[in-house]
């Protein structure tokens, strides 16, 4: 399954795309590619990455367990970026909750870059 396509909706492997980033955060380019990354591993329960990838100074209020929870019990269906900035990506996370409902999780993101590595800080619900 080399060529498999990347979950974040790319149309690009996961092998070309986000799996860099996930083996390696200095790897994103840009706060939309971390956020890609970051959909993606939701997609693939990496919460490893996903703590990883929260700015030093909110990573600390972050819970493995809840991470992993959500990331578990949520079955992904699509990434849909709405608009990217610099600094901000709002976005629409497309999944089925535990009742198989369809929900949408719609977030604006902000992210900051530090030496080099992107992190991801807080995101506001729209």
């Amino acid at each position: 399954m080399h060529n498999e396509l990347c979950p974040c909706g790319s149309q690009h492997s996961y092998s070309d795309c986000c799996e860099p980033i996930h083996k390696d955060l200095r790897s994103a380019q840009s706060a939309e590619s971390l956020m890609r990354a970051r959909y993606s591993a939701f997609t693939k329960g990496l919460v490893d990455f996903l703590y990883d990838s929260f700015h030093p100074s909110t990573r600390r209020f972050q819970n493995k367990r809840d991470i992993q929870l959500w990331a578990t019990q949520s079955k992904w269906m699509q990434l849909e970026i709405v608009k990217a900035s610099q600094h901000t990506v709002e976005f629409r996370a497309h999944y089925l909750n535990n009742d198989l409902e369809v929900e949408v999780h719609h977030e604006k993101s902000n992210f900051k870059q530090v030496q080099d590595i992107w992190y991801y800080i807080d995101g506001k619900l729209v």
